[in-house]
C-alpha cells in the first residue's frame, strides 16, 4: 500500500495518563502508519475536528477514565453529522467487558483491553484501514 494509514490518537475528557496513548502511537508509527497525537483533554468536538483536518483513516481513543460511554457515542455522533463515517474508530483502555457490546453497536470496531498485545491492535487497524484507504485512493 502506498499511501500511509493515518491515525488520530486523541487523550478524550479529564483523564490526564497519556502514557499508553503515547505508547500506542509510538507503535503505530514504528508499524509505518502516519500519527497524529492531540494531546491531553480533548473534546469529542476537537478530536473530531482534528480528524477532519488530517482526513484521517482512524480515530483511536485512550479512555482511562470510565466515561468511555459518554464520549465514545458522542464521537460517533459528530463523525455522522460530518459524513466521515468511514472513519475507523477504535478505543482502549479500562472498558469493562458489559460495555464492550454496546460500543460495537454504536460502531466502536475495535476495543482493546488492558494486556492486549501490541501486535494485535496494529494488525486490526491495518486490516481494518486498508479497506478505507484504498478504496478512497482509487475514487
Amino acid at each position: 500500500m502506498s499511501q500511509k494509514i493515518r491515525v488520530v490518537i486523541a487523550k478524550p475528557g479529564l483523564d490526564g495518563h497519556d502514557r499508553g496513548a503515547k505508547v500506542i502511537a509510538r507503535a503505530l508509527r514504528d508499524a509505518g502508519m502516519e500519527v497524529i497525537y492531540t494531546g491531553l483533554r480533548q473534546t469529542p468536538e476537537q478530536i473530531v475536528s482534528a480528524a477532519l483536518q488530517e482526513d484521517a483513516d482512524v480515530i483511536g481513543l485512550s479512555i482511562l477514565s470510565g466515561a468511555h460511554m459518554h464520549i465514545c457515542p458522542r464521537i460517533v455522533e459528530l463523525l455522522r453529522e460530518r459524513q466521515m463515517t468511514d472513519v475507523l474508530v477504535v478505543v482502549g483502555g479500562i472498558i469493562p467487558d458489559a460495555d464492550v457490546p454496546k460500543l460495537n453497536e454504536i460502531g466502536i470496531r475495535g476495543i482493546f483491553q488492558p494486556g492486549t498485545p501490541m501486535q494485535e491492535i496494529v494488525d486490526f487497524i491495518t486490516q481494518q484501514a486498508r479497506v478505507r484507504v484504498s478504496s478512497e485512493r482509487l475514487s
